[in-house]
């Protein structure tokens, strides 16, 4: 069935907004929608799997737990290895920022 990762966007802006599209053993795809939601703070994201995320739509920054930081805009993507301590230090909050997340294992 023919889908488009940017319609039909959740309306409710108070919260982020996470969906599976495809879900196999060793692989996960997530649309995310941000509405200027971001991490809690002193709270990192320590995923078993490795994380390559796109953003299809708005902005965010990826904050790493050594300092590094990546601001991401449409069509930037990370590749983060798994156990690699990351975080949302933002997102757009005048638009959704629309992310595509491949959660997969060696």
């Amino acid at each position: 069935m023919l889908q488009n990762l940017l319609a039909n966007l959740p309306t409710d802006t108070d919260k982020e907004h996470f969906e599976d599209l495809l879900s196999a053993k060793h692989l996960r795809i997530e649309r995310i929608v941000s509405y200027g939601q971001t991490s809690p703070d002193s709270f990192w994201y320590n995923q078993d799997e490795h994380e390559w995320v796109i953003v299809l739509s708005g902005c965010g920054t990826v904050e790493f737990f050594d300092g590094q930081e990546h601001i991401l805009k449409c069509g930037d993507f990370l590749n983060i290895p798994a156990h690699t301590k990351h975080r949302v230090s933002h997102t757009a909050n005048t638009e959704a920022t629309v992310w595509l997340a491949i959660f997969y294992q060696d």
